[in-house]
């Protein structure tokens, strides 16, 4: 791990809003990460409304794979 990136807010609109400010202005050069991953996380409609489970991503993560 070379970061760890955290937002905040009063709701989780309001964090998920800085989160996707913060991704949205984050460039990491010479190395592979996952930040489109993250992004494209956020951009979930189903993550957003918080309608995951702790297996939400790995789910996801297998669905790309097929």
């Amino acid at each position: 791990m070379i970061a760890k990136v955290l937002a905040y807010g009063d709701t989780r609109d309001q964090a998920i809003r800085r989160m996707r400010i913060a991704l949205s202005e984050m460039a990491i050069e010479g190395i592979q990460t996952n930040l489109a991953l993250h992004r494209e996380l956020l951009a979930d409609a189903h993550f957003v409304t918080g309608g995951t489970s702790i297996h939400y991503l790995e789910q996801k993560l297998a669905l790309r794979g097929s």
